[in-house]
């Protein structure tokens, strides 16, 4: 199974980094992983969108979701493809990206995706995914991907608590959000996690390798990457924009 960095910038495009979207590849299926803002063009440079076999996005922040117009727009006014595409969220984004495009019940939104809800283990082609609910303002999924025997965990966003921990136990590779850095404090926010917490949750789930991502502009990825490998003594990297990890 191969992931590709679409984007890791949590909050916001960089100039240099778009936000938040992975391409996860295994056997001939292809799967977007969170679509945030300027992640369908750099999915564009590694395969062709309209060969996708589902999308998973893990909530309506548009730092994980708003590229899922771009790929909308190249199924139905583009070069297209074989369509609809299953496009999984928790419970609701689908009708809110719905209400978004303004798409009633035949409008050609509808045709294109197979809007449907992470809430229980899903096959896409040669990948099981399974899926649990975290900390965040509003509903997320981190989703779990199986398949020729390795596991991947994605964070999605996350406080402390939440399924996260569960979901990750003994996985291959964690792919984690790191936004904080620095000890938590009363306060400190409570949705995202920090790099210290990422670290001992991968200690804790007894995952293989640790990559940090969702790290903002205004952060500092070797900081995140060494605070969270001073918790965990395995492999810890950041999910630099364009690289690719095989698990």
């Amino acid at each position: 199974m191969r992931l590709t960095v679409l984007g890791s910038s949590g909050g916001t495009p960089s100039r240099i980094n778009p936000a938040s979207g992975y391409l996860i590849e295994h056997g001939g299926t292809s799967l977007w992983l969170d679509a945030g803002t300027g992640t369908f063009m750099e999915l564009a440079r590694h395969i062709d969108p309209g060969r996708l076999d589902a999308v998973v996005l893990s909530h309506r922040h548009v730092d994980h979701c708003a590229d899922i117009f771009g790929l909308y727009g190249y199924l139905a006014f583009g070069p297209s493809g074989t369509v609809p595409v299953p496009v999984l969220g928790p419970d609701g984004l689908g009708e809110h990206l719905a209400e978004f495009a303004r798409a009633g019940d035949e409008h050609v939104f509808r045709s294109v995706f197979d809007l449907g809800t992470a809430d229980a283990p899903t096959q896409i082609g040669t990948l099981k995914l399974r899926f649990a609910t975290t900390t965040h303002p509003v509903p997320t999924v981190a989703t779990r991907i199986e398949a020729g025997g390795v596991a991947l965990v994605y964070s999605g966003d996350s406080g402390p608590g939440g399924g996260l921990l569960g979901l990750a136990a003994g996985c291959d590779l964690l792919l984690c959000e790191a936004t904080l850095l620095g000890e938590r404090t009363d306060a400190s926010y409570p949705y995202h996690l920090t790099a210290s917490e990422v670290g001992e949750m991968a200690a804790t789930a007894g995952v293989g390798r640790l990559i940090v991502t969702h790290v903002p502009p205004t952060g500092d990825e070797g900081r995140a990457v060494a605070e969270a490998r001073a918790a965990f003594d395995g492999s810890v990297e950041w999910a630099a924009p364009g690289s690719t990890f095989d698990v």
